[in-house]
């Protein structure tokens, strides 16, 4: 009798509480134009998580060379991208409605979602403060990025501390683990491939998979993404049944001198043709939806590479974004980690039984 009563003590605390959920991803400059992205940039690049080398040599060279020049060169790329019926990048579209979709699934639990971005805006320490002004005494930090690394999941968590450190009664926090190999991500991926591809009308030789680069000297210093990567294309591997000659693993996106993780997507696929290899798809498994990274980069910018070394077809498969499989997964990671805050389906009903 007296575990009963603990049992439904410990029900009525949960029901009076109230947990929200606060999606983060990378983040996006306001427009296409040189001042917005030139702002986009710095926040960015200032960032310690991800550029590591002493602020006494970076700053010089991110103030001068980098901010000077890039911002013309990288808003290019987002004009060409850009939902201009909107005017906003895909990645903002496709985290707000991952959140609505998301919010939707929650709502008879009472669950109220927000969403932030790590750089530019909203923020992340708009969407903590926005929960908690519904009553949110518990938050859920959930950066969308499939595997970890300290220059994305970390920093992400990382800017929700700082809110949280100004803040005099703080909400409790978790935070949402990698999910590089969890079924229910790897089921996805495998079902929107598969869609992408009975839509094609060649069929490719080989489905390259790029995900997003880092330094080498990170994962030398203990950051465990190159690892979750590796786990990520062996599971959707078996999966989907191929194997490391018709699905390879390359990165992309290399900035700076320094040595980074290889094989490089680019002159990879850059190779292929003469190897006989002219039709192929790319899919991005670090990414939950498009952005200018697999956009323009694999999307326009490998794609016309491709063409010009002799190769034919360069499929573009889509990220998740904000599909029906994409808000499932969401709910999937999201209520594994709810539980404790929130009664899961049938709990109530354990709890009273005598």
């Amino acid at each position: 009798m007296t575990f009963i009563t603990v049992h439904r003590a410990a029900r009525q605390e949960v029901a009076s509480a109230r947990a929200g959920v606060l999606l983060s991803n990378l983040g996006t400059p306001d427009g296409t134009g040189y001042a917005a992205v030139r702002r986009y940039l710095a926040e960015f690049l200032s960032d310690r998580r991800i550029i590591e080398a002493s602020p006494l040599i970076w700053k010089p060279i991110l103030y001068g060379p980098v901010l000077t020049f890039r911002p013309r060169r990288s808003g290019e790329a987002y004009h060409r991208i850009w939902h201009h019926d909107r005017d906003e990048s895909p990645l903002r579209t496709y985290t707000r409605n991952q959140a609505a979709g998301l919010a939707e699934r929650l709502a008879a639990d009472g669950v109220p979602v927000a969403w932030g971005m790590r750089y530019g805006r909203p923020s992340i320490r708009q969407g903590v403060h926005d929960l908690v002004r519904q009553g949110c005494d518990r938050i859920l930090l959930a950066p969308l990025y499939p595997q970890y690394s300290a220059t994305t999941t970390a920093t992400a968590n990382d800017q929700a501390f700082r809110a949280l450190m100004r803040m005099r009664n703080q909400p409790a926090i978790r935070t949402l683990p990698p999910f590089a190999d969890h079924p229910a991500y790897i089921a996805a991926l495998a079902r929107s491939i598969t869609a992408r591809l009975q839509t094609l009308d060649f069929r490719p030789q080989m489905i390259v998979a790029s995900f997003h680069g880092l330094p080498k000297v990170y994962v030398e210093k203990g950051d465990s993404y190159q690892a979750e990567c590796e786990r990520t294309i062996a599971a959707l591997r078996q999966a989907m049944g191929y194997d490391g000659q018709m699905m390879p693993l390359t990165f992309q996106s290399r900035f700076g001198p320094a040595k980074w993780l290889e094989p490089y997507t680019a002159p990879f696929i850059e190779s292929l043709p003469a190897r006989g290899i002219t039709r192929i798809a790319v899919i991005t498994p670090g990414f939950i939806a498009d952005c200018i990274e697999t956009l323009d980069e694999i999307g326009n910018e490998a794609g016309a590479a491709f063409v010009k070394a002799g190769g034919e077809e360069l499929a573009l498969i889509p990220c998740l974004n904000d599909s029906p499989d994409a808000i499932d997964l969401l709910e999937t990671l999201v209520r594994e980690e709810l539980q404790g805050w929130v009664p899961q389906p049938g709990q109530e009903k354990a709890i009273d039984a005598p």
